[in-house]
């Protein structure tokens, strides 16, 4: 498959969703995307979540233990086909968010939906 540079551009969201592509994965049908934004403190991260549910998003709060220093993680999770403009446009929107309540954006990702037909049919029939 050759790729097309106006459906995935050459930087990272472009490089991430052409991966996907190469590997299988059905960009048509929606997916539950993860983007992440990250605190210091947990008051920062609360406010910020409090604004997130307002503007009616799925999300979740913890603390990172396994981080070098105390982080607190919201991740906000979009159903959505990954579409490299929604995406980017969504980076903003968060990104802005996160400034807003002192936390720094820290990137998206999804789990990836790999079928192989033929494995799929032979569970089928089993």
């Amino acid at each position: 498959m050759t790729r097309d540079f106006e459906q995935f551009p050459d930087d990272e969201n472009g490089n991430v969703l052409w991966q996907m592509a190469e590997d299988g994965d059905d960009l048509t049908e929606a997916h539950e995307i993860e983007f992440s934004i990250a605190f210091q403190t947990q008051d920062q991260a609360e406010r910020c979540a409090l604004y997130l549910l307002s503007e009616e998003q799925k999300i979740s709060l913890f603390e990172d233990e396994e981080a070098d220093t105390v982080e607190w993680i919201i991740t906000i999770y979009v159903y959505m086909e990954p579409e490299y403009s929604d995406i980017v446009d969504l980076e903003e929107w968060f990104t802005k968010i996160a400034e807003q309540y002192d936390g720094e954006y820290d990137g998206w990702g999804c789990m990836a939906y790999v079928y192989d037909e033929e494995e799929w049919e032979d569970e089928i029939k089993s």
